[in-house]
């Protein structure tokens, strides 16, 4: 699976530790910045990650800011994407398991090293449970991107 992963200038030196992580797990990883901790804006990580998935060259998107909050919001922005800020391993799952979110969003302000390690890692291992009720749920999210992201 390709992660592709973003993260300001307050989450540099822990997107450095994940994407180790990333690899020892046999994940491949596309760092897309940034690669310092001079201030940059979160927004144009998010727009980043999004596009690789957008357009098929991740399977799923890691983004990490202060809280993970401010990325979530910008990256749900984007047609097809589907963002969740998770701090807990459950919420982690469940965001996969039951609305498909393929962009994960962490808050080194909020969250450790290692439990970002567990959030990552039930993440990655989760997978759509298909389900009706959330099938029909993620069909009214998309009717909602057709009608507000129509081109006028």
């Amino acid at each position: 699976m390709v992660v592709a992963i973003g993260a300001d200038h307050v989450g540099f030196h822990f997107k450095k530790e994940i994407i180790a992580y990333l690899n020892a797990l046999g994940y491949t990883v596309k760092d897309l910045g940034t690669h310092s901790d001079e201030p940059v804006d979160y927004p144009d990580y998010a727009m980043a990650v999004s596009r690789e998935i957008i357009k098929g060259k991740a399977e799923r998107g890691i983004l990490i800011c202060g809280s993970g909050v401010g990325a979530c919001v910008a990256a749900n922005k984007f047609p097809r994407i589907r963002a969740a800020t998770c701090h807990d391993t459950f919420s982690a799952h469940q965001s996969v398991e039951d609305d498909n979110v393929n962009i994960l969003c962490l808050g080194t302000r909020v969250v450790g090293s290692e439990l970002a390690k567990d959030i990552v890692k039930v993440w990655l291992s989760a997978s759509f449970s298909g389900v009706e009720r959330h099938k029909r749920r993620l069909a009214k999210i998309e009717k909602i991107e057709r009608e507000f992201f129509r081109k006028k």
